[in-house]
């Protein structure tokens, strides 16, 4: 079994971005549509692979969803940088979709969860290798825009 503790980047003390990524918290999240669908509210990150695993998004209020479901996660990997300005793309999900994303609610990271976002997402949850060793979780293809 694979051991990965999830945690917030702003509760672990040693850790923090890369000194050549940017830190993405507070920008905006866009989908397919180009609509915006909320912001980075925080990063989670596995604390034995010293690995950014997810965005945590909280979604716009224009969605007018209940307000404990305002947060959902993306894998790293789904998401990519915008060479020009502070926007997050993410092609797989658009301003309908997210509507059908399972709403995240914080620190309450499941397998079962992760396994429902990546069905959202249009992803086969079953993987021979580790859960995380999968294109989904690659962060270099998210900060490859930027470089």
């Amino acid at each position: 079994m694979e051991t990965s503790i999830l945690r917030r980047l702003r509760d672990l003390t040693d850790f923090e971005v890369a000194d050549d990524n940017p830190d993405v918290r507070g920008w905006t999240v866009r989908g397919a549509d180009g609509k915006a669908l909320g912001t980075v509210y925080e990063l989670i990150v596995d604390s034995h692979a010293l690995k950014v695993r997810y965005l945590d998004v909280e979604l716009d209020a224009g969605f007018n969803v209940n307000e404990h479901e305002r947060h959902i996660l993306l894998p790293i990997g789904v998401a990519a940088l915008d060479v020009e300005g502070d926007n997050v793309f993410v092609t797989a999900l658009n301003s309908e979709s997210i509507l059908h994303y399972p709403p995240y609610v914080e620190l309450q990271i499941t397998r079962d969860y992760e396994e429902a976002m990546l069905r959202a997402l249009g992803q086969a949850p079953a993987n021979e290798g580790g859960f995380y060793e999968r294109d989904t979780y690659d962060a270099g293809a998210f900060y490859s825009g930027r470089q």
